[in-house]
């Protein structure tokens, strides 16, 4: 049975349009490798298997070919394209490859870009900021504080402070990472979290907003490095735990049992 066929109109629920929904669909079925083996569908086989018109399948499939998951060759028909060509900076692609099976290697990789952009980011809110945006920084934080209360969501309380100081830059090309830091975060910091077996440091996140408040640039950047700085650690010390562990079981299979006398 190829993989279309156990899928079907089931997956094509929600608030999405048709074609969100068909893109989220078969975006997921690629970056599963559901098609490795098969080979990707055709259009007619898409619209039969989700009920789809063929125009809602085509444009799905425009979709994904111009995030680098698809190409549309003469003889070849419709290609999945090997991981290294997708756009892992389209939010869509990252939260699929963040849903699937978990990865402290591309959680790492994640976490080494936030490195590279929210301390700059942090650095320069606290130079252009202005009332408003302070507020909306400070809205993020006070939600996470609500949040240690159990009056507020932890996860998204923490991503409404990252994502307010990429707002408070004042540059637009920060402002047009919001949807991708937005939706990487949220699985993200779930992860983190789960990892950790608690939520983000309130006093941490705290010297992020001060130090912006006060317009130290400096020290915005620094406190924000820090926290990103600790969630590496994080993951190279459970990667490292785990890893053990595993070397662990495997010396304990390969022990022979005593037999009884």
């Amino acid at each position: 049975m190829h993989p279309i066929e156990s899928a079907g109109r089931s997956q094509l629920s929600g608030r999405m349009t048709l074609t969100e929904q068909l893109l989220d669909a078969l975006g997921r079925e690629i970056v599963l490798g559901r098609f490795a083996e098969t080979g990707f569908p055709t259009e007619a086989e898409i619209s039969e298997a989700y009920s789809t018109s063929r125009s809602v399948t085509r444009e799905a499939i425009k979709m994904l070919t111009s995030k680098g998951m698809l190409s549309a060759r003469p003889r070849s028909g419709i290609v999945v394209q090997p991981e290294r060509s997708w756009s892992l900076l389209d939010a869509d692609v990252l939260r699929w490859m963040l849903e699937r099976k978990f990865s402290y290697k591309l959680l790492r990789s994640f976490t080494e870009m936030r490195l590279g952009i929210e301390p700059t980011a942090a650095a320069l809110a606290a130079r252009n900021a202005d009332a408003q945006a302070i507020e909306g920084i400070e809205r993020g934080l006070k939600r996470m504080i609500a949040a240690e209360r159990g009056e507020d969501d932890h996860l998204i309380s923490d991503v409404a402070f990252h994502v307010a100081i990429l707002d408070a830059t004042g540059n637009p090309f920060y402002v047009q990472l919001h949807e991708l830091v937005n939706t990487a975060l949220r699985i993200s910091i779930q992860l983190t979290n789960r990892i950790k077996g608690h939520t983000a440091s309130i006093p941490a996140h705290r010297r992020v907003f001060d130090a912006i408040k006060a317009g130290d640039a400096a020290a915005a950047h620094a406190a924000m490095s820090s926290i990103i700085a600790d969630v590496l650690v994080l993951i190279e010390d459970a990667q490292s735990r785990e890893t053990d562990q595993g070397k662990a079981r495997k010396r304990v299979e390969k022990t022979p049992a005593r037999s009884k006398k």
